[in-house]
């Protein structure tokens, strides 16, 4: 009867280690999202100017 109960406790184990690496992959596939998200998100290229340009007066 001893061997049912460790059975039962391994596969118990293993369980609980797979739902461990599952959680563990989804925060790294959602942490991976959230930083593609803030590089698309991020200001265009500071060097160019955002002054609105004036067209030059025509004499």
């Amino acid at each position: 009867m001893t061997v049912t109960f460790q059975k039962r406790q391994k596969e118990m184990k293993r369980l609980e280690k797979q739902r461990a690496k599952a959680e563990k992959r989804a925060q790294k596939k959602e942490a991976r999202r959230a930083a593609k998200e803030a590089n698309t998100a991020a200001p265009p290229n500071p060097t160019v100017s955002t002054e609105p340009q004036h067209p030059s007066p025509e004499d």
